[in-house]
């Protein structure tokens, strides 16, 4: 009950729509109750009625057809039009409503949660089970109310005609609502576990089609094939068993509401043999007794429907319920008018709680436009370090202050917006080179765009792209080299203009012509900033004002090239391998 009081709050500021469209609705379900009242009048009170002439009889039937032929042809289209539309546009809106908030949730949780949870499950939770929560609104809230409504309507009329029959009719009711009962109470466990198969099988879908290369050069189809299989068979296993229990459900529902009309026609029957109950009665009768079943039999696909839905709303919930690792303070302030002094101080990380720390008591101060080198071996905790400052995870232990000020007393987004990064491996969306440039500030106009694209040597190559600055990248930039998707990275940093510039191996991967290029810009991009510069190459950074050689998460040596050097320590060691390697 509680996802059902949560989804209420999203539900809420459609209410008149809700109940406008309930009130469409009532007409039109309204409307097909006449048909078995004109049977009757027609059966008893214009063939059977031997006081009218033939004529008179004529008259009445085109009189009667003639008003029934209004209702359904004039009246009833634009009613189930306005019913079908409003119910359709508010369900609509509320799925729009649910996924902005979503999408905010999703930009507000850490790297930690991404770290631990696949993309294709995130997306399967935004998509699938966003849309499957559609059929509470369409069905719970409207269909429902609706459907039990024509059954009070229903029998209401035939109370009218036949006080007994009406009765016997209604008989079954109470056997059909325990059995309802019984049947879709186990349901929604099973329907939430055919969801997470289903996400499962799309997370795992996800990741292959976005590493669809790495299978094609290791020739491994068939492996693949296997493994993919076996979560499709996990999926189908789950579809089954919540199959066979909802076909268990409709037998047993299906024949209770079955077993009435044969009632009705039998005892109806036997009053029309005794002479206490006309044709057109009995006629009539057998026809409500559709109308009042139909909805039971519909207000069971929507049981259906409705099980789907909470368990799709329980899944959302606890996606929506994913708690922040990062997040302001109440008190927190605008990073504003920031000079680049950054002091670690006793700096101690770790990525999950029951893991051994990543960095050690690391303590460093760097002075505004001073441009730091973190060197050491793969694993040393270089990355970690620089991941601090924009708090994509927060210290676990010691604090990091910006200007004086601990990051943490800062606002998320405004920290982030004064630092800068160049990463080896830059994701480019989709979109054309402009629209990527322009990530780093999407209000800069057209002339700041191609100042930034210039100052990173980038603007001679995608003017000579095929579309020029529109042209569109791909997928994560599949359609750049390595280079080129680089110089845009760096022209979205230029762009965005940052005090601070972090360039996490951003030269590492690329061959020596794009090196040289990208090396000139990042020089440019750095003068009069405060820059960390993680490198394996050292030969990229002996211009750095200190070096600072991490390892096994501590500072080992700290000082310029020249000093280190002199020293013979670690950093001499690694460079002097990497020249002999060269």
């Amino acid at each position: 009950m509680g996802s059902i009081r949560r989804y209420m709050q999203f539900v809420k500021p459609y209410k008149w729509q809700i109940i406008w469209t309930i009130i469409i609705g009532l007409v039109k379900f309204g409307i097909p109750l006449l048909l078995p009242y004109l049977i009757k009048y027609v059966v008893d009170d214009v063939i059977g009625n031997g006081h009218l002439s033939t004529a008179e009889k004529t008259n009445r039937l085109a009189w009667a057809m003639g008003i029934m032929f209004f209702i359904f042809v004039i009246v009833r289209p634009p009613v189930e039009y306005y019913r079908q539309y409003y119910a359709q546009w508010t369900g609509s809106k509320i799925l729009f409503d649910i996924r902005n908030r979503l999408f905010n949730h999703v930009q507000r949780l850490s790297f930690k949660y991404y770290s631990n949870n696949r993309v294709g499950e995130i997306i399967s939770r935004i998509i699938n089970d966003v849309e499957q929560t559609k059929d509470f609104v369409m069905t719970g809230m409207m269909n429902l109310w609706l459907d039990l409504a024509t059954i009070v309507f229903t029998a209401a009329i035939m109370f009218t005609l036949n006080v007994k029959l009406t009765f016997v009719s209604i008989l079954m009711i109470p056997f059909y609502a325990f059995s309802v009962k019984y049947f879709f109470g186990r349901l929604r466990g099973l329907t939430r576990k055919r969801s997470q198969a289903l996400a499962e099988v799309q997370s795992y879908l996800h990741e292959r089609v976005s590493g669809m290369p790495v299978i094609k050069s290791f020739a491994i189809e068939d492996h693949e094939q296997g493994r993919f299989s076996k979560q499709n068979q996990n999926y189908l296993d789950k579809a089954l068993d919540q199959t066979k229990w909802n076909a268990k459900s409709f037998g047993v529902v299906n024949t209770i509401t079955d077993i009435s009309p044969l009632l009705v026609i039998g005892y109806s029957g036997y009053l029309v043999i005794q002479g206490s109950l006309t044709v057109g009665t009995m006629v009539a009768f057998i026809a409500y007794i559709d109308r009042l079943y139909n909805p039971l039999r519909r207000m069971v696909n929507s049981s259906t429907s409705l099980t789907q839905a909470f368990a799709s709303m329980d899944r959302v919930f606890e996606f929506m319920d994913v708690k922040y690792d990062i997040e302001d303070t109440s008190d927190a302030i605008e990073a504003k008018n920031i000079k680049g002094d950054i002091k670690f101080e006793n700096v101690s990380f770790a990525y999950n709680e029951d893991e051994p720390p990543v960095l050690k008591n690391v303590s460093l101060d760097v002075k505004r436009g001073e441009t730091i080198a973190l060197v050491g071996m793969s694993g040393g905790g270089k990355s970690s370090l620089v991941s601090l400052l924009p708090r994509f995870y927060d210290v676990s232990h010691g604090r990091i202050l910006l200007d004086g000020i601990d990051i943490r007393n800062y606002k998320v987004r405004s920290l982030r917006d004064k630092i800068g990064m160049v990463l080896q491996d830059n994701i480019l969306f989709s979109e054309s080179v402009r629209a990527n440039i322009l990530m780093g500030k999407p209000d800069s106009t057209d002339e700041e765009v191609y100042h930034a694209a210039a100052a990173a040597n980038a603007r001679d190559f995608i003017e000579n792209l095929p579309e020029g600055y529109e042209t569109k990248v791909g997928e994560r930039g599949v359609k750049l080299s390595g280079g080129q998707k680089q110089r845009v990275a760096i022209a979205r940093v230029f762009l965005k203009n940052p005090p601070i510039l972090v360039l996490d191996e951003a030269t590492s991967a690329l061959d020596l012509e794009s090196e040289h290029l990208i090396q000139e810009a990042l020089e440019e991009l750095a003068k009069d900033r405060t820059t960390f510069i993680v490198a394996h190459r050292l030969s990229t950074i002996t211009h750095a004002d200190r070096i600072v050689l991490i390892e096994h998460g501590e500072i080992a040596e700290i000082g310029s090239h020249e000093e280190l050097m002199k020293k013979q320590g670690g950093y001499y060691r690694l460079f002097q391998v990497q020249q002999l390697e060269h």
